[in-house]
């Protein structure tokens, strides 16, 4: 083990929450605090080890955000469920006659679907700020097929928190888009799906790189993109928290044939999805017809 490497353990092991007062009761307000707690001990992190070891800064951050949030919620909504990408066995998809138990959040009526660091490589490039921390709740009691009651996406490096305790304006119709010009898609910097750049070039549109799922749908809600269209496998994580964001908003959010986005499921696995401007969705998911992967 190298010393970096033993440095960053004893900081993802070590660290303890710091008090951060009492929160809010609301939970949107509580999410939004949530995140943005989360979001500053990651940027401690950032602090403390540097970027010469990309690999255990990833693995240093994710912990202290994942403990945090764990700790946090424990503390102040002890009742509730939850599901964190860093959780043993996450990924695991449960199936009626398997020999494992079953998670206790498919029989809970509050969940909290957490991401602690939405955005590892953009996290461990020095520079970058388009990295996330997720923070959503599912409740079963709800009047929409998502039943995501709240949601937070913090971007600490940008000094900015999107969540649903005080939703962002609808996006003002681009210039460009008002005159014609081509619409603006949030894609993958490193590993755009096929499908997209071929999408991309029958719509006439424009690929915008960027890291982060929840950065790519942000930009969709702040209307620096028209659109952030996914196919190459997530799960619930990867999306709760930003969607929450988006429908609150008011925008569309589908899976990419459409049909409604549904959390909390046995299967973690959400694979697809497209979160664009409303009066764009029925051009984008009959385009998506001819080009599903």
């Amino acid at each position: 083990m190298s010393e970096r490497t033993g440095t960053s353990a004893r900081i993802a092991g070590q660290r303890e929450p710091e008090s951060g007062g009492t929160p809010p009761v609301n939970d949107s307000a509580f999410a939004r605090w949530l995140a943005d707690r989360a979001g500053q001990v990651l940027l401690q992190v950032r602090a403390e080890l540097g970027h010469a070891d990309g690999k255990a800064l990833k693995t240093a951050g994710d912990k202290a955000a994942h403990d945090l949030l764990r700790a946090e919620l424990a503390r102040w909504r002890p009742a509730d469920a939850v599901l964190s990408e860093e959780d043993d066995q996450s990924r695991l998809a449960w199936a009626d006659g398997q020999d494992v138990v079953r998670p206790d959040r498919l029989d809970a009526s509050r969940v909290w679907i957490v991401d602690p660091l939405d955005g590892t490589r953009e996290f461990s490039e020095e520079g970058r700020a388009d990295w996330a921390v997720h923070v959503a709740l599912w409740t079963a009691e709800c009047g929409s097929a998502s039943c995501l009651a709240a949601g937070a996406v913090a971007m600490p490096a940008q000094h900015r928190t999107l969540a649903t305790d005080h939703p962002p304006a609808y996006p003002p119709l681009p210039l460009a888009a008002a005159t014609g010009g081509p619409i603006r898609i949030a894609a993958s910097r490193t590993r755009p799906p096929a499908f997209v750049t071929a999408l991309a070039e029958e719509l006439g549109a424009e690929l915008v790189p960027m890291g982060s799922a929840g950065v790519k749908i942000a930009a969709v809600v702040s209307g620096e993109a028209d659109a952030y269209i996914h196919a190459g496998g997530q799960y619930e994580w990867d999306s709760a928290a930003p969607v929450a964001v988006a429908l609150a908003t008011g925008l569309h959010a589908s899976r990419i044939d459409g049909s409604a986005l549904e959390y909390n499921q046995a299967d973690p696995k959400l694979p697809d999805l497209v979160v664009c401007r409303k009066d764009l969705a029925p051009r984008l998911l009959a385009a998506l017809q001819r080009h599903l992967p």
